[in-house]
Order: structure tokens, then sequence, then C-alpha cells
């Protein structure tokens, strides 16, 4: 196993309350056709989230630049996922979402501006913790599936960045206890116990409950 380590924006890792499980690690190593899949479902569904904000929030003008840059860079990333897994012989099938993002969206307040920055700040959370894997994994992989998620590491960083950013402009108060309290349910999902193995998923080697 690689030692090779890949220095992260400190921001970013201080917004992720926990680090990813070696144990997800290795379950992707072993599943590399249900990560490239997922990776796939999730660059299309992160360019999808985008256009939502576009047509929901039309008069958020930074809002709507930002989102438009995001989406054409997440579609990009689509393509490219699909290309790697033509080359690796993996067929693109229909595989169900993780509890990732639903669980996460189970917390978004109803009324505006709450709702905008709690997706907004969900976001962020996706893309962070997207950049982190990527920068775990990639020591992992082979020569052309690590420079591909090398590359990925700046625009992911960045649209954690913008994300953010957004939220803390749009927002009537103080974001910070909203973050606060996204980090541990993000955290929670990322180190419990998850039977089902995905891009987000959370920890196939801890103790189930129940």
């Amino acid at each position: 196993m690689s030692t090779t380590t890949i220095e992260l924006p400190e921001q970013l890792l201080q917004f992720l309350k926990c680090e990813t499980p070696q144990a997800w690690i290795d379950a992707a190593l072993k599943h590399e056709s249900i990560l490239l899949i997922d990776h796939a479902n999730c660059e299309k569904k992160a360019a999808a989230t985008a256009m939502n904000l576009m047509y929901r929030y039309v008069d958020r003008t930074e809002l709507l630049q930002k989102m438009s840059q995001l989406a054409r860079e997440e579609l990009l990333h689509f393509e490219q996922v699909v290309k790697i897994m033509q080359t690796k012989g993996v067929k693109y099938s229909h595989l169900g979402a993780s509890r990732y993002a639903s669980s996460l969206r189970e917390h978004i307040r109803t009324h505006e501006p709450a709702r905008l920055v709690d997706t907004l700040i969900i976001g962020a959370f996706v893309e962070a913790r997207s950049c982190e894997r990527f920068a775990k994994l990639a020591p992992e992989l082979d020569e052309d599936l690590k420079k591909f998620y090398l590359s990925l590491l700046r625009s992911e960083a960045r649209h954690f960045e913008d994300y953010l950013a957004l939220a803390e402009l749009y927002a009537d108060e103080d974001i910070s206890e909203r973050v606060a309290f996204f980090a541990e349910q993000e955290a929670a999902l990322i180190t419990d116990f998850d039977s089902e193995f995905r891009f987000h998923s959370g920890n196939p080697e801890a103790t189930a409950q129940g």
C-alpha cells in the first residue's frame, strides 16, 4: 500500500470533522467498477443540482454565475469518468444511490433564505468529501486513474469554496452554527456502519447498530 500523502487545503480539512476510514478505501480498491459507476452518477447529480439551483433562484446573480460554471465542469468530469470506464471495460449500469446526500437533505429548513443556505452548505460538504476521497484514493490507483483523480482535486476544492462563499453571501445570519450541525451529520454518515459500498458511503467495518 502506498504511503504517499496528498496535501489538501487546510480550510477544507478543518471543514470536515473526520477522515475517510481506511476500511472504505480498502473497499473502494476491491470494487473499482462500482466506484467508477457511482463516481459518474455523482458527477451527473452534481451538475443537476447546480442546474436546479439556477432554475429555482433566478434572481441570484452570483449563484447563477458560479453554478453555470460548476455544472459545465461536472458534466465534463462525467464524460471523463465514462471514457475511463470504457477503457477499463466497465459497463455503465443502474446503481442505487447511497444514503449520504438524501440523509443530509432531510435537515434542510423549509423557509427562505434558510433553505438555500442549507442546500449550499450541503453542497460544500459533498464537494469537500469528494475532494478528500480523491486525495485518499489517488496514491493507491493505477497511473491513469491516479492522474485523473489528482486532476479533479483543484476543481473540487474550488467548488467547495464556491458553495460555502455563496452560503455566507445569502444568509441573513452567521452560518457557523449550521455548518457545525451539518458537519456532525456528515461525519456520522462517513464513520457509521454502511452495508452498501458507494462513493459517499460510510464505514463498511464499523459496528452495525440495531
